[in-house]
């Protein structure tokens, strides 16, 4: 489980490291230790709290979200350039969403399958399993009533809304995000390819990030219409993963966000 866990992390950072965006901690090897113990080594950073590089950190996430989107124009630009093709860049263009590698979200695995439509992807591979174990622990049925309407009315909450896959962190909370002398750090991702906003639903849940970061990542992603109304659906994801991992004290939550959404 723990060798699962490292695989899908390292290959988290190695994706972020490669946009050059934001700084993450070079990931350098999974050490099998005597026990069935695993640990991964990686880059040793002088890290503290984040706080004077808080809106560095917006704008180096705005960034590393909008990644995705420029190799696309730069594929169609190079596309129609003779003698430049696909095959020179370092980093192609990704047009599903999804992950090439299991990733966790805490100890829990998550389902990366490739799919083309953002809301399928997130329905089937990131609340379905949520609401299987929920089923299978506490056989919940007001939860699992409150899903089989939902489900129904998430396509809704992306009316014309265009979503580019974007390279995502996937747990961004308080406890991932740091600095050092030089700018921001972020570590202990759970990285795929995703709509950008659900990288802000964990941000805004348990604070440590300052209006500043929320501006700067604002000034080059604006907020879509119906932000507010998405922000609750993937932090639905977040309670239900915490109700899974930590108990039942995170179901009234998941519960509430459910009944105003169904609304």
């Amino acid at each position: 489980q723990a060798r699962r866990m490292f695989l899908g992390e390292m290959a988290s950072l190695e994706a972020i490291l490669k946009t050059q965006t934001v700084r993450v901690p070079k990931p350098i090897k999974i050490v099998e230790l005597p026990g069935d113990n695993t640990v991964l080594v990686m880059e040793h950073l002088e890290m503290k709290s984040l706080n004077r590089h808080s809106a560095l950190l917006g704008t180096q996430l705005a960034d590393l979200h909008l990644h995705n989107q420029q190799l696309r124009g730069k594929m169609k630009k190079e596309g129609s350039t003779v003698g430049k093709g696909q095959g020179q860049m370092e980093i192609q263009f990704v047009d599903q969403f999804g992950f090439h590698t299991v990733t966790c979200c805490g100890y829990l695995p998550q389902v990366n399958n490739w799919l083309s439509d953002w809301v399928s992807f997130f329905a089937r591979q990131r609340i379905q399993p949520q609401m299987d174990l929920i089923e299978r622990s506490s056989g919940d049925r007001e939860a699992r009533e409150l899903w089989a309407q939902l489900q129904l009315k998430i396509p809704s909450f992306f009316c014309g809304v265009e979503i580019v896959p974007s390279l995502l962190h996937g747990d961004l909370w308080g406890g991932n995000v740091a600095e050092d002398d030089s700018g921001p750090v972020i570590f202990d991702p759970a990285s795929f390819y995703g709509h950008s906003e659900y990288d802000l639903a964990i941000a805004g849940m348990f604070g440590g990030f300052g209006s500043s970061f929320y501006s700067a990542y604002h000034s080059k992603i604006p907020r879509a219409a119906g932000f507010e109304k998405r922000l609750k659906l993937y932090q639905l994801f977040h309670y239900m993963n915490h109700w899974n991992h930590f108990g039942s004290g995170y179901r009234g939550s998941s519960i509430n966000i459910m009944r105003n959404l169904v609304k």
